[in-house]
């Protein structure tokens, strides 16, 4: 396997621009809206005074190549406010794809989240089969903003056997 390492952006600040890019650029979200998260990451990194460790921000790193990331919001623009947090914006570099990777990347927003006492996390997705895998199980069909299908709603518990 690549040499991967997975870095929390709030411990990588110098990272963050090129994080907010990255993202934006995988997703289409305004580049405006992961500044804007990223910067509530670090800024609560930097205070130690958050009521929430969210939002959080993780890249996959392939030396000084993004490989893969992933992020822990409130809501992945959904009607069920009340499952929460959400962990989002997934991807893989399509070169580092089926290596494992977003394997590493779940398992370390999980075990992240829970060291900060979150230990149940959700995740909106149209994938079927994926994150089973990784210990998560189909929770609920829910409705993301705007979208006239309903999407699977995964949930991970920390220390749930997977």
């Amino acid at each position: 396997m690549d040499n991967i390492i997975i870095r929390k952006v709030r411990e990588h600040p110098d990272m963050a621009d090129a994080a907010a890019r990255w993202f934006h650029e995988k997703w289409g979200i305004p580049l405006e809206a992961y500044q804007e998260s990223i910067g509530q990451c670090l800024k609560a990194g930097i205070e130690h005074l958050q009521e929430s460790p969210v939002p959080q921000w993780y890249l996959a790193m392939n030396g000084e190549d993004i490989a893969g990331g992933l992020g822990v919001i409130e809501n992945d623009y959904h009607n069920r406010k009340d499952l929460s947090p959400n962990v989002c914006a997934v991807y893989v570099e399509e070169a580092f794809r089926c290596r494992g990777i977003a394997g590493m990347l779940l398992e370390a927003v999980c075990a992240d989240m829970a060291a900060q006492g979150i230990d149940t996390l959700y995740l909106l997705t149209d994938h079927d089969s994926f994150y089973e895998r990784y210990g998560w199980e189909f929770h609920c069909l829910v409705r993301g903003d705007g979208e006239p299908d309903m999407s699977r709603m995964y949930v991970h518990r920390q220390g749930a056997v997977g």
